[in-house]
């Protein structure tokens, strides 16, 4: 007998559960034009759910062609949470269940939608771990032709979506589902038997199985066979720093699945893996000085004055593991004509899965600083507004994708000129995140809750000179010192000049001053070519032995447009700077092309750098190798990174 369809009309998708991802399947049906249904127990996670696609479902209509039938004139699905199974799925066509990943809650969410659902209703299982033949138990033989792996990866980002039977699926659900996922925007594939691991992480075991192998039979080591790979596919992930990156001990938790459901001999993989690396600690990156397959990263240690070497290479970046969020100021060769430049700015997102670099906000005046709020799911820059000498910069939010901008500081109020780098602090002690920020022609250094609320002035710098053309005291980049309570900033000095200099702070003005007659603030380096973004460590094993700095510098060659470090001795946290630290200033990398936004990936002992050039580098902190990510005409200032799983 012939499958049909079910007929979908007004009928709902429904998703269970409400959580990072299954909010995120909802909203891929919604702005196609499907109608949706989720369930979730937490009331929190159902507002959570819905708030999301209020917020969400413009930008995924962009990739979306949606319904062919064209059933609704709204072009959105309507979209309704339900705490209880039952109510949501009575006239479902389609189900896709992503609960926790936990086999015998499967087992008992299928039965109970073979209860309750409608006999011509597709249930599909979004788990990446199980196959959906292993939730049967409970469920009828009738059924069983309509159940299926519906394996999203984490749309809009990756749009991949694996389909795989049950063993007994009926073939037609196949191509039937995969026009669907098709108009949502979705990529699918469909394995053609059932297999654990689907399509993708089979090719990806088979990968790490080899390089297991070639480890044990003392063939090659990770460096080598990552610039291998590197080389052959001009690849951007590298696999045993992927291995690294995901846990050694996790590498060989999954591949015991492949043993065992295949009868592999582990002796050079997992046994050897467990013996020389995992038994030892060495379990990569989250093994901090223990490493993995790569020997453990380090900071630079006591910078000395002497130049590192520095060597331009236009091949692809190594391994990119955060999302990259990089301000275009509008100013490059893609700005049309110079009227446009108050609107040519945007914010670009690099993905860490796919490498494409896309603009996610446009019409900017003028972006300058950006940073991230991973908790908040949040970014957050600054705009230099359309004219540096008025008083009409501005704040704004948005959410990851762009979408849901807040203004926090709107331009012509007044209270800013020209906002700067800008960095987002979590602060236990003051018990709420903050974001600072530099004002270069403002002279001053800001502080404002995330929420826009609570505006202070920390600092405000008085020219010489009386008026805002005072270049030795602009303020343009900041680092916040949590543990030490300090805030440190750059103030560049006239162009070319070597007039900049670096200073901090405490956190807050002390008892009885205003910003500008503050008593705390103190010299920490001068006589720098131009200093421009900031960035600081403070190891934890180090809280009484001082930090390391971090800046870009846009000033004049040899010294300037360069990336450089100085380590800042300080034994109280209430003294005063070190003299000598003055001295020792390293020059990490050099021959940018005007540098500005700054970004530490630590767990790769290596930095992010943007210049005004159209470049994003990745800089290896301690041999100072310069590696260009991408470039091309634009204008690239902040810099902000967050941290993926791939």
């Amino acid at each position: 007998m012939t499958w049909t369809p079910p007929k979908i009309g007004s009928r709902p998708v429904v998703v269970l559960g409400a959580g990072v991802l299954g909010r995120r399947i909802a909203c891929t049906f919604v702005s196609a034009g499907y109608n949706v249904h989720i369930r979730d127990p937490f009331p929190s996670a159902r507002d959570a759910a819905i708030q999301y696609i209020d917020e969400n479902k413009q930008e995924y209509a962009k990739f979306s062609s949606g319904r062919p039938d064209a059933y609704l004139t709204n072009p959105f699905g309507s979209y309704a949470a339900f705490e209880d199974i039952q109510s949501a799925v009575q006239d479902a066509w389609l189900v896709v269940e992503a609960v926790p990943e936990k086999l015998e809650l499967k087992i008992s969410t299928f039965a109970e939608l073979d209860r309750y659902a409608p006999p011509d209703c597709i249930l599909g299982s979004n788990s990446s771990s199980f196959k959906s033949s292993l939730m049967l138990d409970q469920v009828s033989a009738a059924r069983r032709k309509l159940v299926c792996n519906i394996h999203y990866t984490m749309p809009p980002t990756i749009r991949t979506v694996e389909l795989m039977t049950d063993g007994e699926t009926e073939p037609a659900v196949f191509p039937f589902l995969s026009e669907v996922l098709s108009n949502c925007g979705m990529l699918p594939a469909t394995a053609r038997k059932e297999s654990t691991g689907f399509i993708f992480n089979r090719l990806w075991a088979a990968v790490k199985r080899e390089i297991m192998m070639i480890l044990a039979e003392g063939i090659s080591d990770a460096p080598q066979i990552d610039a291998l790979w590197e080389h052959m596919f001009q690849a951007q992930v590298l696999p045993c720093k992927l291995m690294d990156q995901i846990g050694l001990d996790t590498v060989a938790f999954i591949e015991d699945n492949y043993i065992q459901e295949r009868g592999l001999d582990s002796t050079l993989t997992v046994d050897f893996l467990r013996e020389k690396y995992i038994s030892q600690g060495k379990l990569g990156q989250k093994a901090g000085d223990k490493g993995g397959l790569y020997p453990p990263a380090s900071l630079p240690s006591s910078p000395s004055s002497a130049t590192s070497v520095s060597v331009s290479n236009n091949s692809v970046a190594p391994e990119i593991t955060q999302d990259l969020y990089i301000l275009d100021v509008g100013l490059g060769g893609n700005l049309k004509s110079i009227p446009e430049v108050a609107t040519n700015g945007k914010v670009l997102l690099r993905s860490a899965q796919t490498g494409k670099v896309t603009p996610i906000v446009t019409g900017l005046p003028a972006p300058d600083g950006i940073d991230v709020s991973p908790a908040l799911g949040r970014i957050f820059w600054t705009n230099m507004g359309a004219n540096v000498n008025a008083p009409d910069g501005s704040l704004l939010s948005a959410n990851l994708d762009g979408s849901n901008i807040k203004t926090l500081i709107a331009s012509g109020t007044g209270l800013i000129t020209t906002p700067k780098q800008l960095v987002y602090v979590h602060d236990p002690t003051m018990g709420i995140d903050k974001l600072y920020f530099c004002d270069r022609e403002g002279m001053s250094v800001h502080r404002i809750n995330t929420d826009g609320s609570n505006h202070e002035v920390l600092v405000q710098r008085r020219p010489e000179n009386g008026t805002n053309r005072d270049l030795t005291q602009w303020c343009v980049g900041i680092a916040v010192d949590v543990a030490g309570r300090r805030i440190y900033w750059t103030q560049k000095g006239a162009s070319k000049a070597n007039e900049g200099r670096i200073f901090r702070a405490g956190i807050d003005i002390p008892a009885g001053e205003t910003p500008d007659n503050r008593s705390d603030i103190e010299l920490v380096l001068s006589d720098l070519p131009e200093p421009i973004d900031l960035e600081l460590v403070r190891s934890d094993s180090e809280l009484e032995d001082g930090i390391t700095l971090y800046w870009t510098d846009r000033g004049e060659h040899p010294r300037g447009s360069s990336l450089n470090c100085a380590r800042i001795q300080d034994r109280s946290l209430t003294g005063r700077v070190d003299e000598e630290a003055r001295k020792e200033v390293k020059i990490i990398a050099r021959h940018f092309h005007e540098p500005i936004g700054l970004k530490l990936d630590l767990a790769a002992n290596s930095a992010f750098v943007t210049d005004l050039g159209g470049s994003l580098y990745r800089v290896d902190l301690e041999s100072g190798e310069k590696r260009v990510v991408f470039e091309d005409d634009g204008c690239y200032t902040g810099i902000a990174s967050l941290p993926v799983r791939l």
